[in-house]
């Protein structure tokens, strides 16, 4: 019989094969990212009945509260087994479900529930958060402790992903449309789920008028999300009185097809995110790197504004496939050098 502290992951399942693919190619980087990832000897995929998993050993003969919980919340990862080869005469692999849950504060459905137009995929953008969180300096700390912001925040899934791990939220997005439907959406959700709502709609008349909405959602401990119809590059104003992030997460637009417009509009906002980002918090962001190679995007980063690009396993192996129009996408993670 194997020892006891073999365990294994399911790969969370998808709604279709392009998304399983993703999932498996980012599992093992999600987990070694963690703190958990630290005390593994060994992680490995594994096959199991036609079923793709992920194998980790463990010093300890257990899995702690504490790391159980934590594998609830990847975004990658499903149920969690005790893997043995055997037990007694009975021939392996053998499975024993092990209990693993995660105190979502709003239904971790609420991610997926609103489907438009070049959404990217909520599992996705759960990873990239979670990826940033390890990075930063706030890693062991709870969900419910940290603030999270998402500039390019386009019809709302990095703020909807947040909210349901507990976390604050803000988001800026310059396209009116979107941000009035995606506060239209919160308020639809609250009433439908008999979820306590308290909304503040707003003029910043010192920025040309823009529009901002304030949420309180929830009646204990009420979860604040601030929404703003704004530029990313004035994230900063737009979002005063929520507070510096500890991070910042965002999807770059994949609508751009030459180097130069992105640039611009990475010159334009990485010095207003470095300076708006909390001391030891971490950036995060995915592009099309079809383009736009890892190499190019990191030594452009570093050389725009104040960001220590995290280079370290597993962070400069994030690359990925995502369908014929995004051959590859990556995903940076930087600590503000301010």
């Amino acid at each position: 019989m194997t020892s006891t502290n073999t365990f294994i992951a399911q790969i969370a399942p998808q709604r279709s094969s392009q998304y399983t693919n993703l999932a498996r190619d980012l599992a093992a980087a999600e987990l070694l990212a963690s703190p958990l990832g630290s005390t593994l000897s060994s992680v490995s995929p594994a096959l199991i009945a036609g079923q793709d998993y992920i194998k980790f050993t463990t010093p300890a003969t257990g899995l702690a509260e504490g790391h159980r919980r934590l594998l609830a919340s990847m975004a990658m990862l499903g149920s969690v087994f005790e893997l043995f080869d055997a037990i007694g005469a009975v021939q392996g692999p053998l499975l024993r479900p092990i209990d693993v849950s995660y105190p979502y504060a709003l239904s971790s459905d609420l991610p997926s529930i609103r489907r438009y137009k070049g959404k990217t995929s909520e599992f996705f953008t759960h990873f990239v958060c979670n990826i940033a969180k390890n990075a930063s300096a706030f890693r062991d700390k709870e969900w419910s402790e940290l603030k999270l912001l998402d500039p390019l925040c386009g019809g709302g899934t990095t703020l909807f992903v947040g909210l349901s791990l507990g976390a604050g939220v803000a988001g800026v997005e310059i396209d009116r449309g979107d941000v009035e439907s995606t506060a239209t959406f919160i308020m639809q959700y609250c009433r439908e789920n008999r979820i306590k709502l308290e909304k503040t709609e707003e003029r910043l008349r010192k920025l040309a008028s823009a529009r901002r909405w304030l949420f309180q959602i929830g009646k204990e401990k009420p979860l604040r999300c601030m929404l703003a119809n704004g530029d990313g590059s004035m994230a900063k104003e737009l979002t005063s009185g929520f507070g510096q992030p500890h991070l910042i997460v965002t999807d770059l637009p994949y609508g751009i097809q030459h180097n130069a417009p992105l640039q611009a509009l990475l010159a334009e906002c990485l010095p207003a995110w470095a300076r708006l980002l909390m001391p030891g918090g971490c950036m995060a962001f995915s592009w099309d790197s079809t383009r736009f190679t890892r190499e190019e995007m990191v030594a452009f980063v570093e050389a725009t504004a104040p960001f220590n690009v995290v280079q370290d396993p597993p962070y400069d192996g994030l690359a990925h496939r995502v369908d014929r129009v995004i051959k590859r996408r990556d995903v940076l993670v930087a600590r503000s050098r301010s």
